[in-house]
């Protein structure tokens, strides 16, 4: 009968070579460490000599932090009237320069009713102005299109997410250092609240890989 065997990485990740898997889990037992499959569809197996408690731990921490620091694709929309008011259009446009300072793309979406569908001119030109207005933010990443009684278009940030979100950390910590050397100072800011007008759309972040088996 032959004798099961195992290729062995040792504590450092240094080569020991092919060992019986009894010498492997003696050489374990030595080292208070544990073993632990790494690659098991290899022939033979390769085992690592490890702390497989705090390999787990380090490795829950990493996805934490990978999480944390993770950019989501997300798709704010905005909608409105092709004979908008002058204050509900600064309104919107305050939405979706927040939006794009998110690092977020905005789908604005223009509704057409009655009579409005005979002149969609006037949707096209709405959705000019507003991509001229917040043109140092963003940019038309797709041109205004009809659909059915709507037009749509879509901006794109100039800033990417990731950096959006380290200035808004970074924000938040100045916001905080300030609360705390003025305690009696109001912290309440413009804007925090969200528009029922929008919509958003979140990917999900991929699920961290499984730990290897404990031999």
């Amino acid at each position: 009968m032959r004798v099961p065997e195992v290729r062995l990485v040792g504590p450092s990740g240094e080569q020991v070579g092919i060992v019986p898997l009894a010498k492997a889990l003696e050489l374990a037992q030595e080292y208070d460490l544990d073993l632990v499959e790494v690659a098991a569809t290899a022939r033979p197996p390769v085992c690592k000599l490890m702390d497989y408690g705090k390999f787990k731990y380090e490795s829950a921490m990493k996805a934490r932090e990978a999480r944390k620091n993770q950019a989501h694709t997300v798709i704010k929309e905005m909608k409105l009237r092709p004979k908008i008011d002058p204050h509900d259009y600064d309104t919107k446009k305050g939405h979706v320069v927040r939006f794009l300072k998110q690092g977020d793309k905005v789908k604005i979406t223009i509704m057409f009713r009655g009579r409005e569908q005979s002149r969609p001119e006037l949707g096209y030109r709405l959705l000019q102005r507003l991509a001229s207005d917040v043109e140092d933010l963003g940019f038309v990443e797709s041109n205004p299109k009809q659909d059915g009684r709507n037009m749509i278009m879509v901006l794109g940030p100039h800033k990417k997410k990731t950096e959006a979100m380290a200035e808004a950390r970074e924000a938040q910590a100045a916001r905080k250092a300030e609360a705390k050397a003025n305690p009696g100072k109001s912290q309440n800011h413009a804007g925090d609240d969200i528009s029922d007008d929008e919509v958003v759309e979140t990917e999900a972040a991929e699920a961290p890989a499984e730990a290897p088996a404990e031999a």
